[in-house]
């Protein structure tokens, strides 16, 4: 399939691939191409699971799907093609996650093996599969309308027989009625149980077992049946019909497939949403200044592009024009359109909402935002947890018994008659279908996740929200996490000012010059690092020295960060021959340099210490401010019944002060806290029986969240990429956690009443389909209403509370 997007100013652009299978095959096999529906994995990335740098995960759409058992048969698929080293394929979101060496085979292999396997692959992010997905859900409606306008012909036509009872009926009307009933049902047979006769034949000509084989070889026996008693009355199998059971149960059937195709795209419509947020063509601006349509793959870095109002993005950029107003809640978490001027950035996948502007293309492809989002919540959706892992593992088992409760209610019915036998095995092949089972879990993860993702709060893997659902104590750090950053200068200590500079009441620019080359100094160094306190530095060097900064960064060399203490960095002296030692940081790291001669005692309480070349130069003390919600945020955990401590690198007074204001007692809160020291704190606490949410901001942080049972990290602390977290958070609202844990919470209790209601439904059907006491048409209603229970039961998550929003208006 081609599709063609024209413009008044250009000839038309295609996107996707074409159609023919030759030339579908050359453009999966081009490396250019890839980049659109894969990720390379970078070397030595256990991560991704991936070892060599030919190593690739393809994400791929899988049309043709319907249960459980068809992800596990592409799996198979997949999994038996030589160089393809990994695959899941999530029955929910029909998607698929490869893991394959491009030194060993080509996309098109494994695309061709999914394809021999009886379904269809097609890169995720191309526009045909959303087209495809249309497709079928409009196909599944047809036919589920075609079966229910025949059923009640069917069932108006077996009326007088339910009503008169057959004996009180002349034989030539009552013929003349089944006749009618089987040309009614002939449309129902051909069309709308097509999928049920395609799905298994793929299955008997694979030699293997799939969901829709008993339903399929229940639909057979029916029709078959009723077939031989309109033609053939008088044989073994009766003169009794099914065929309003026939219809009656395939139209169930499809109301629930076609239902749970609906229900499928709003609980994965987060993840298609941010999927699918970029522009296929844009208008970039040509030598001549004039405006040229062009597909998204033809920007390169420095093209200048046009973006109208109501348009997105297709790249990150700088504004070239005066202001815009833009809307980017998926990406940064801002719930309210944010104003944008010229020189500033503007994010891939966000929404133009007032005026048209142009952009500097600045970065493309995996460098934005968008991207790493993507790969976040690729990673996410793909993801298999326990649970469902062992509900697939069941699934084939439980068919194969399913075939032997089939023959056991044969011959517990031909005791009554062949025909009563025949049906009562019908009725159990249809009725006990796995699908409610297998769909339980995923269901409620994808409606959570997706819920979270358009609230700002990405998860890396599902597995995730189970663990999240036992925590009992969260840790938190305190600067950048609890706080704001630190934002403003409160004292100054140096050689020219020992009992202190009050920056409160002084203008920052009135310091002596000596002063103000020092914070020059420790703001270039400052540069190399994306510490809250860093930053600070960083601001307050732009602020009170710009020129000096500049005029020093290059004095400034071997910047080397040394977690939870400081920087260290070599500055080249006027006229001196060999570089000094500039510490900065921690009263301990600055010690251990032997740089803490001749400093004040009121300085040692300071937040950053500076020495150079083993003397004290500078101590400077900033203040922090609590979140707005930090309060709110710890007592919504506190009803939650959760434990709550503070772990700092900070100095033990400042905590304390911090922990007081928050409500902790003194043993909750702990000070001069270096990364090792709140690593041995989380394991004590988990050797003591607790399961542990750390909340850090990412930097000094990463062993901790390694360590702890599950990690979150604020994504505007750090970048995406560099986020070692389990959980992400695009905003900056601690409530985000309470909700995360609520939300959770109520995810493992509807998986977990899912699956008792689908195991109870079996248990009760079963016994009930074997004794002969259930006929095709009820069993049918079982089947649909079952699979569609367990994913109504999901819907409650996906649905936003504008109560506990992630994402608060600022």
């Amino acid at each position: 399939m081609l599709i063609c997007v024209t413009s008044e100013d250009s000839p038309a652009v295609a996107v996707g691939p074409p159609h023919p299978q030759a030339s579908l095959h050359q453009v999966l096999d081009d490396p250019l191409e890839w980049a659109a529906f894969s990720e390379r994995v970078l070397p030595g990335s256990s991560a991704l699971g991936g070892e060599a740098p030919q190593d690739w995960w393809s994400y791929v759409s899988v049309e043709g799907m319907h249960c459980a058992a068809c992800a596990l048969n592409v799996e198979a698929a997949l999994l038996g093609v030589p160089g393809v080293r990994q695959a899941v394929v999530d029955a929910s979101t029909h998607r698929a996650r490869v893991l394959w060496r491009a030194s060993d085979v080509m996309p098109s292999t494994w695309f061709e093996a999914v394809r021999r396997a009886g379904y269809e692959a097609i890169p995720a992010h191309d526009p045909v599969s959303r087209l495809q997905r249309q497709a079928e859900t409009r196909k599944v409606l047809w036919q589920w309308a075609v079966a229910g306008f025949c059923m009640m012909q069917v069932m108006m036509y077996a009326a007088p027989e339910y009503v008169e009872g057959g004996a009180d009926i002349p034989w030539d009307n009552l013929q003349l009625l089944h006749w009618a009933g089987w040309v009614l049902s002939l449309p129902v047979l051909i069309f709308s149980c097509a999928p049920y006769w395609k799905s298994a034949w793929q299955d008997l000509k694979a030699r293997r077992m799939g969901m829709d084989l008993p339903v399929a070889l229940g639909m057979a026996i029916t029709f078959g049946i009723s077939t031989l008693a309109t033609f053939e009355p008088k044989g073994w199998w009766g003169a009794t019909v099914y065929f309003d059971s026939f219809t009656m149960f395939v139209f169930f059937l499809l109301t629930g497939r076609w239902l749970t195709l609906r229900l499928r795209d709003r609980t994965a419509g987060a993840l298609d949403e941010v999927l699918n947020r970029l522009p296929d063509v844009v208008q970039r601006q040509t030598a001549d200044g004039q405006w040229q349509t062009v597909g998204l793959k033809q920007l390169r870095l420095g093209d200048v592009v046009r973006v109208n109002p109501g348009e997105r993005f297709a790249a990150d950029g700088e504004l070239l024009d005066d202001a815009t107003w833009v809307e980017e809640a998926l990406l940064t978490g801002e719930s309210r359109p944010q104003r944008r001027q010229r020189g500033d950035t503007v994010l891939a996948g966000s929404h133009n909402v007032s005026d048209r502007v142009s952009v500097r293309i600045t970065r493309l492809g995996d460098d934005t935002r968008h991207t790493q989002i993507v790969r976040l919540m690729h990673d996410a959706s793909m993801d298999k947890p326990r649970i469902a892992q062992l509900a697939d593992r069941w699934a084939k088992p439980f068919l194969w018994g399913v075939m032997l409760a089939a023959l056991a209610a044969f011959a517990y019915g031909a005791t009554q008659g062949m025909s009563h036998a025949v049906m009562a095995a019908a009725s159990v092949l249809i009725v006990t279908c796995p699908c409610a089972l297998s769909l339980a879990t995923p269901s409620a993860l994808i409606a959570a996740t997706g819920r979270l993702a358009k609230e700002g709060v990405l998860v890396r893997k599902v597995q995730v929200l189970d663990s999240l659902a036992h925590i009992d104590t969260v840790v938190f750090d305190k600067t950048g996490t609890l706080t704001t950053g630190l934002t403003r200068l409160e004292t100054l200590w140096s050689a020219k000012h020992p009992e202190g500079w009050q920056a409160n009441s002084q203008a920052l620019k009135t310091l002596d010059q000596d002063t103000l080359d020092l914070i020059a100094m420790v703001g270039a160094a400052a540069t190399a690092s994306a510490h809250p306190v860093s930053r600070a530095l960083c601001e307050l060097a732009q602020t009170c020295a710009p020129q000096g900064v500049h005029a020093v960064s290059d004095r400034v060399s071997q910047v080397r960060e040394v977690p939870g203490l400081g920087l260290v960095a070599q500055v080249k002296g006027n006229g001196e021959e060999r570089p000094l030692e500039l510490r900065m940081g921690s009263l301990a790291h600055v010690q251990a340099g032997q740089g803490a001669s001749g400093l004040p005692e009121a300085a040692k309480a300071a937040t950053v210490q500076v020495a150079l070349d083993g003397h004290w130069v500078m101590s400077l003390s900033f203040g922090e401010q609590l979140r707005p919600d930090a309060l709110q945020a710890l007592e919504r955990l506190r009803d939650m019944g959760l434990g709550l401590r503070l772990l700092s690198g900070d100095r033990t007074e400042q905590v304390q002060r911090m922990a007081k204001a928050l409500g902790l007692s003194p043993e909750q809160a702990l000070g001069h806290c270096t990364p090792a020291d709140k690593l041995r704190h989380l394991q004590a606490l988990q050797a003591q029986g607790h399961r542990l949410l750390m909340v850090g901001d990412g930097f000094n942080d990463m062993p901790v969240l390694a360590g702890a049972d599950v990690s979150m990290a604020f994504a505007k602390a750090v970048a995406l990429a560099q986020a070692h977290a389990d959980v992400v958070t695009l905003g900056e609202q601690l409530l985000a956690v309470p909700r995360l844990i609520d939300l959770s919470r109520q995810t493992m209790v509807v998986i977990r009443g899912s699956l008792w209601w689908a195991v109870a439904y079996n248990l009760m059907s079963i016994p009930l389909a074997v004794m002969g006491g259930l006929p095709p048409a009820l069993a049918g209603l079982g089947m649909a209403a079952s699979s569609l229970w367990v994913v109504v039961r999901a819907l409650p998550l996906n649905k936003a509370s504008t109560k506990h929003r992630f994402v608060q208006d600022t």
